[in-house]
């Protein structure tokens, strides 16, 4: 997930799935196969709350030797098949330094055309100066040429991971203790896998859906500025992926800190990312002979006006449907607040209290903005000629990306500092709706697989994918069924792990919801 987008472990949540797991003793009672990390308590929420609150941020998903806790699991249906798809994805290194989306993209379409798939329904688009940045579209024919097709969308490249700061090797599936450790097992490799092996499940099957799901496999979504394949996809392939919407990352479900499931998602509409340049120069000079006028103690002060400044509190019907269904589910304090906001949104003054108590509500409240990078000065003996900050903002749906820079320009409150709108990533654009049509299955699959657990629609704080899609005539919604730990994970950083559990219950969730939406019609 750009810029940011797990299981079951107590006994009334986990009975059903145990018993087919065969995770019970000989009394009957239901046995955890995992036991995540022990988390510090930091923010208000997580003081006043027995289940903290999600975080968001953008956007959301092989193996070594079976051990321990895993081999107690029953197989699911082509299980075997599934665990040897993603191990073989995980391991394919895909960062831009020294990977290569395009030999992921050429296994997974291997993959597909051993399972049945006609060669001609499979495409692997290389851009023409960027051999190693390709990417896969597979179409699976339905039954019924005039329905809309259904897009099943991730992304196979992955965040830099270098091996001396992790304990595992990053690009080797390592499962231990009840976790998938690998960069990329969850971000987006999780979901990229459970795609491929869903399409060579329907083809062992037999099944014809009756609408045409076409997988696409893209490059480029951790890397702002660089190519990107969806946005390709949009622009330059735009008949080969037409469909009435698309499933992606983004969504997903949120495990407390007991590793119990607390909150399943549908990602419903993302923030647009934007970095804005703050610039001041000078003439400079020795720096034997100090003046007061000095490019970086002019863009620092800057700076701290900038971080001080609090844009307006933006609410839309995902947000406040989200804290209203959050409330009782935090319940205390904290989800008082949250229940009270949901019914009074222009309370600013309960908003603010709220998004000061913790940055995943802040994120969700309204734009933010915060300085990343800093590049000043050109000599250790010189008075600097050039300082330039690099602000990265997240937008609310709504907003346009001038009126954040306008701002940025006047929180600056200095007219020696330049602010300008570097490129932009995407196209603002509203979030999808959420009909029925997507809904209903959703929530309906959801009580199936994850039976108590509240389903709730989000905005995403970070960025995803599903930038381009949308704009483009294809409404895109984030959704996984994957649960993960309350810290996300180790997403884009050390260590990133995804729980075993997670990764079967998301398989069998998104393979049940798929075969509902295949055969909706007209």
């Amino acid at each position: 997930m750009h810029g940011t987008k797990q299981s079951r472990q107590d006994g009334e949540i986990a009975s059903g799935h145990a018993e087919r797991c065969g995770l019970r003793d000989d009394g009957g009672r239901v046995f955890s196969n995992s036991h995540g990390p022990r988390r510090e308590r930091g923010s208000f929420y997580n003081r006043h709350m027995t289940r903290p609150l999600p975080t968001f941020l953008t956007g959301l998903l092989g193996i070594a030797a079976l051990s321990g806790a895993t081999a107690s699991f029953a197989q699911q249906p082509g299980e075997a098949a599934f665990r040897a798809t993603y191990r073989e994805l995980i391991e394919t290194n895909t960062t831009l330094s020294a990977g290569s989306c395009t030999l992921a993209a050429q296994r997974m379409g291997a993959r597909l055309k051993a399972a049945g798939i006609e060669e001609t329904d499979l495409h692997t688009i290389v851009p023409k100066d960027k051999p190693k940045e390709g990417g896969l579209v597979a179409v699976f024919k339905g039954a019924d040429p005039a329905a809309k097709a259904i897009l099943l969308l991730a992304h196979v490249d992955v965040v830099e991971a270098k091996r001396e700061d992790w304990t595992r090797d990053p690009f080797t599936l390592i499962e231990e203790g009840g976790y998938f450790y690998a960069r990329g097992a969850l971000d987006d490799k999780a979901q990229a896998a459970i795609w491929v092996d869903m399409l060579v499940r329907f083809k062992a099957e037999g099944y014809k859906p009756r609408r045409t799901l076409k997988l696409a496999l893209t490059c480029g979504e951790e890397t702002s500025g660089a190519y990107n394949g969806a946005e390709d996809l949009a622009k330059n392939h735009r008949a080969l992926i037409d469909a009435e919407f698309a499933l992606n990352e983004g969504g997903g479900g949120r495990l407390d800190e007991a590793g119990r499931q607390q909150v399943h998602t549908i990602q419903a509409g993302e923030k647009l990312p934007q970095n804005y340049a703050l610039e001041v120069t000078n003439p400079g000079g020795h720096s034997s002979r100090p003046v007061k006028e000095n490019a970086i103690n002019r863009l620092a002060a800057a700076l701290v006006r900038v971080g001080n400044y609090e844009f307006p509190i933006v609410t839309n019907d995902t947000t406040v449907g989200f804290f209203k269904a959050m409330g009782p589910i935090i319940g205390g304090e904290a989800g008082h607040a949250l229940s009270t906001f949901s019914n009074t949104p222009s309370n600013t003054a309960l908003a603010r209290q709220i998004a000061a108590s913790d940055p995943s509500m802040n994120a969700i409240l309204h734009t933010t903005c915060i300085a990343t990078m800093l590049n000043a000065g050109h000599a250790t003996n010189a008075l600097p000629q050039r300082a330039v900050a690099n602000v990265n903002c997240r937008i609310f749906p709504g907003t346009s990306v001038e009126s954040v820079r306008q701002s940025l320009e006047a929180a600056a409150a200095d007219p020696m500092v330049k602010v300008t709108t570097l490129e932009t990533r995407s196209e603002a654009s509203d979030p999808p709706p959420l009909t029925p049509t997507i809904m209903g299955p959703a929530r309906q699959v959801s009580e199936q697989v994850f039976p108590g657990v509240p389903f709730v629609p989000m905005l995403q704080a970070g960025g995803t994918d599903g930038a381009f899609l949308t704009p483009s005539g294809i409404p895109t919604y984030g959704i996984s069924g994957i649960f993960i730990d309350a810290d996300l994970g180790g997403i884009h950083g050390l260590n990133e792990r995804l729980r075993v559990k997670s990764l079967l219950d998301a398989r069998e969730y998104l393979y049940r919801l798929v075969k509902i939406f295949a055969e909706q019609g007209p």
